[in-house]
Formats: structure tokens, sequence, C-alpha cells
């Protein structure tokens, strides 16, 4: 049997898996703020709460990205996908068991660990199954699935919430990626060069175009973390995520206890707005691949294609939190337009990640892939981590230092990227 367009199928199941990981990620943050007082928690409290179990997560997430990087370099994307997404929804099946803040962040810690292998896989699976005029496409794709995830996370779990209870949300999503395994194990049999069910044609256009795969890597230099940490280029990549992820974060987290503080929303109501600006970001992932890519068909340099993407991806994100800044002390009373600024905030972060965390295929080649992009995705936790404590502090009185915040790590994040030397390393 031989399937056309093998490729496809391929990341269209990973832009599914991510879905997943962000319905499971975002689970927490949506009934959180009407949840805690279960838990014993203050209204006071709730905030710090909140940035607890999440720096939980994110540590696991931390090590996660690196570890499980290292992993999809030594297992191949198939197994160590597998493994991933298999661990990740067992451990939020596994919150509906919580009677305490501490269980609350044992299961937060292992879903933070076995989610960020999502990315690191993602990124090792298309440089093995697109030649690199196409990367940034599929990154697209699979970068439209995490506010794809968003979108749709939002007003599901707030109607399962009001059907069932939290605890029986919890253990409901956590079936999603167990599903997801069997077309994965199915459809995903090898790689390119050795899958039974790839058309000649197919094979051609991937292996002559320079695209990683098993076969082709037997003699690749497999450099360790120290040495990697020689190149500018690791760097650039390292920098960028650490500065501009935690923008995408700020929202991720913190935006239904924002609509809830600011606009009083119920969480019925959270469910009805909440999508749009996820929505937003979905097309700015598509966008933003499209765009790169297209530049490189015309003669443009891949990587050089890739941090035009990220400038225009910067402007759009200045623009909207400039304009959440400049209209802050109206939008109580202007939720529409709130969506809207925020959601070309996301625009703006969607269009250019995908392009950042394509990086590493275009900078490395072989068995190094996957290992830079968790450094990168390590570097965007630690990031994180800074942001997410932060919060708590700078929105006792008003949000304004929160969009401050986001405002000044965008250019801290387009002058890192920048930095990167536009030479591809050559690791063979």
């Amino acid at each position: 049997m031989k399937v056309k367009g093998l490729r496809w199928f391929i990341i269209a199941l990973i832009g599914l898996a991510t879905v997943i990981n962000y319905i499971d990620r975002s689970a927490i943050n949506i009934m959180w703020p009407y949840i805690y007082h279960e838990f014993g928690i203050a209204d006071v409290d709730n905030k710090s709460t909140l940035a607890l179990i999440t720096t939980f997560f994110m540590l696991a997430y931390a090590l996660g990205q690196t570890f499980t990087g290292k992993l999809m370099d030594a297992v191949g994307t198939r197994l160590g996908m597998a493994v991933s997404i298999a661990g990740w929804s067992v451990s939020i099946a596994l919150h509906a068991l919580a009677r305490s803040i501490f269980s609350f962040n044992i299961f937060r810690f292992f879903l933070g660990f076995f989610e960020a292998g999502n990315w690191p896989g993602a990124t090792k699976s298309n440089a093995e199954w697109f030649p690199a005029k196409e990367r940034a496409i599929a990154q697209g794709i699979f970068g439209a699935g995490a506010s794809l995830g968003s979108v749709i996370s939002a007003p599901v779990i707030a109607i399962l919430f009001v059907a069932f209870g939290w605890k029986t949300t919890f253990f409901m999503i956590g079936g999603l990626g167990l599903i997801w395994l069997l077309p994965w194990l199915i459809i995903n049999k090898n790689t390119p060069d050795k899958h039974r069910w790839i058309t000649s044609e197919e094979q051609e256009h991937i292996l002559s175009s320079e695209s990683i795969v098993a076969g082709a890597t037997q003699n690749t230099v497999v450099l360790s973390w120290l040495q990697l940490l020689q190149y500018r280029s690791t760097w650039g990549i390292i920098l960028g995520r650490f500065f501009i992820d935690p923008v995408w974060w700020l929202f991720v987290t913190w935006l239904p206890t924002f609509l809830k503080e600011q606009f009083m929303f119920d969480i019925k109501q959270i469910g009805a707005f909440t999508w749009f600006p996820y929505l937003c970001a979905a097309i700015g992932s598509l966008l933003g691949g499209f765009y790169s890519s297209r530049l490189i068909k015309q003669g443009t340099e891949a990587s050089r294609a890739r941090k035009r993407a990220v400038t225009i991806g910067c402007i759009f994100m200045l623009i909207g939190l400039i304009g959440i800044l400049a209209t802050l002390s109206t939008l109580k009373e202007k939720p529409s337009l709130a969506m809207a600024l925020i959601g070309t905030v996301l625009f703006g972060f969607q269009f250019l990640i995908g392009n950042l965390q394509t990086l590493p295929s275009d900078y490395f080649n072989g068995k190094n892939v996957g290992t830079v992009a968790g450094m990168g995705g390590t570097a965007a936790v630690v990031g994180t981590l800074f942001t997410t404590w932060a919060v708590p502090v700078i929105t006792q009185t008003s949000y304004v230092s929160f969009f401050v915040l986001g405002a000044v790590l965008v250019p801290l994040a387009w002058l890192a990227i920048n930095f990167m030397n536009s030479k591809n390393i050559n690791s063979n």
C-alpha cells in the first residue's frame, strides 16, 4: 500500500497531539479561579498559589525539554512521541485524584515533564519528513495546533466543568492522548527512507532536499551540550526563546484570572470570549509558516527568511501590547477591544515562533537538531518561571506592569535572534 502525501498525515497527527497538549495544560488555568476555595485557598493567595502550581509544571517542563530532546535523538520520534503523550495523558487524568495543593504540584510536575517532549519531537519530525523549504509550513501547522488547542480548551473545559465538575473534566481529557496513540503508531511506522507506505516521488522529494533522516545521519557527529554552546547560533536560539516565550505564557497562564479580576467574568463568559485571541494565534502560526516558505522558494536563504518572519511577528506583538497599555483604563467597558488587542499580540507571537523553532534544523544537521531544540525549550521555561513569579507581585494593584513586562521582552528577543550567525553549521 502506498499513501500519497504521507508527510502531511504525519504533521497532521503532530498538530492534533499539540491540540491535546494545550487542552490538558490549559485546564487548570481555566478552572482555577473557580475551584481554589475547595483547597482552602484565600482570595488574596489564589494567584500566588497558581504561580506555585505553575512553577512545578514549568520546572519539569524545563527538564523535560532537554531530556526528551535527547530521547527523540536516541530512540526516534515514533517511540519518543508515544512515550511523551502517554506520560502526559496519565498525568492529567491523575489530577482528578488531587486532594491538596501538594498532590496537585506532583501531578503538574509529571505533566510538565512529559508534555515537554511534544516540541523537540515535532521539530525533529519536521526535519525528518520535510525539506527545508517546507519546514516552516509544517512547523506552522504544528504551531497552529497550540493555538487551536487554546481555542478549543476554553469552551470545552467550561462545558465539562459546568456539566460534570473539575474532577471528571481532568479524567475525561486524559483519555484524548491515549486515543491518539493508535493512529500515530499505525501511520508513523518508520522514517521516510524506510517507510513502506511512502511513494517513490515523495521519498525523492524529501531525501533529495537534505532532509534529516536516520539513514542519512549514521556518520553524523553527535555534539555534547557543552560543544553546542560554543556556537553563537545555539545561544541565539536559547536567548530568543528565553525572552519571547514568557510573553505567550503570560496570557496562557493568567488570561482567565485577568478576565475574572478586571471584567468579573464567570467561567461561561471566559469560555465564550477567550477563544478569539487564540484563533488569531492559529492564523498567525499558519501565515508565519507560509510567509517564510514563500521567501525560501523565491531564493531567500532559509535562516534569513525565518528572521524576517520573526521581525514581522515582533512588530505585531508590540502593536498589541502598546495598544493595551494605551487603553487599559477603559478596557473594562470594552471587552471586545481587549480581546482584539490580545489577539494581535498572540497573532504576532505565533507568526514568529514556528520560524524560531525551525531554526535548529536550519543551523544544525543530524542528531543534534532535537538536542538544540530541547535546549531552546528549556531556556523558554526558565524565562517563563521568572515572569510567573513576578505576576502575583506586579498585579496587586493593576495590570499595567504586566503588559509593560511583555513589551520589554519582545525587542530583547528580536535582538537575540538577530545576533545569530546566518551560516549553516555542518555537524557531519
